[in-house]
């Protein structure tokens, strides 16, 4: 087991819940607030509630962020009773939110000018990864940080890499969802391709599985289209946030990204029809509209 560590844990939604409970279950304090109800099994657990961000961070050493979006993470911080005002020096300040990579770079400068220190640290896994620990873990800041951090990290994922400084890790993350994004698109044209040309989708995705198309998506993407089970595991509005980072960076860059563009565009017809909510691999049914034709079981 890790050494004890006084942990504080800000966001216990979908990913941070079961985050947390992984923390508490190896022994740790665990101090917590949340925008809405703390779930009855990390209260079971034995987790302290606070009353605000500000007590969280007055009472923990490492504190952790797991938030939907870029101003969220700045209101947690930085707005009233935040984080900021709570610190002292030589605590750590590790955001496992997504959020904008430039946006994280200023944040960070901020912190570290308190005399703490300062992780980005976002996640790959969805809900799935953050019940069963193996989430993986891109991780922006000092080696130092990163060292006195890594073995709560370990509580939480497998793949756990320090890419680079402040904000490498949410540019990892960006490019991981650039990347899940178009693979999804790629996956669900080719499936549609196969229906509409009087092929078995099922057995044509069956038959891709062994050859040099295989990929994660392809499994599990590819069966949730044909088998049409779109319950969440990851939401369409979440993709398209992080889209959204991407293209807004690229902009800063001066650089283009014309699939992701394209990719962002099939999101935000799914939003058009009322489904933001859908798992993002119902990504297929933009282009099933298109094609007047649905793949089917």
């Amino acid at each position: 087991m890790s050494v004890q560590q006084i942990i504080g844990f800000i966001g216990l939604g979908i990913m941070g819940g079961p985050m947390a409970h992984h923390l508490r279950k190896a022994g740790h304090p665990v101090f917590t607030h949340t925008r809405s109800k703390t779930p009855d099994y990390l209260q079971e657990a034995g987790v302290l509630l606070c009353a605000n961000a500000v007590e969280v961070a007055q009472k923990a050493d490492i504190i952790f962020l797991m938030l939907p979006d870029t101003p969220d993470v700045e209101q947690v911080l930085f707005g009233a009773h935040g984080v900021a005002q709570g610190l002292s020096k030589g605590k750590i300040v590790v955001d496992m939110s997504s959020i904008s990579p430039i946006a994280t770079k200023e944040f960070a400068q901020r912190i570290c000018s308190m005399g703490c220190e300062y992780l980005d640290a976002p996640v790959s896994g969805g809900e799935v990864g953050a019940k069963n620990a193996t989430l993986t873990i891109m991780v922006g800041g000092t080696e130092i940080a990163f060292d006195r951090v890594k073995p709560l990290f370990e509580l939480m994922g497998k793949n756990i890499t320090l890419v680079g400084g402040h904000g490498d890790g949410q540019t990892a993350k960006v490019a991981n969802q650039i990347i899940v994004a178009l693979t999804i698109e790629a996956v669900a044209e080719a499936l549609l391709f196969a229906a509409r040309a009087g092929a078995d989708p099922a057995k044509v995705r069956e038959a891709l599985m062994g050859g040099f198309a295989s990929s994660r998506i392809l499994e599990v993407h590819g069966e949730r289209m044909i088998k049409r089970t779109f319950e969440p595991g990851f939401r369409i509005e979440l993709h398209q946030k992080d889209l959204n980072l991407a293209l807004s960076a690229a902009r800063t860059l001066g650089l283009s990204l014309p699939s992701t563009a394209a990719t962002q565009q099939l999101f935000s017809s799914c939003v058009a029809h009322g489904g933001k909510g859908w798992d993002h691999s119902a990504m297929i049914k933009a282009l099933e509209g298109m094609a007047n034709t649905e793949i089917g079981r």
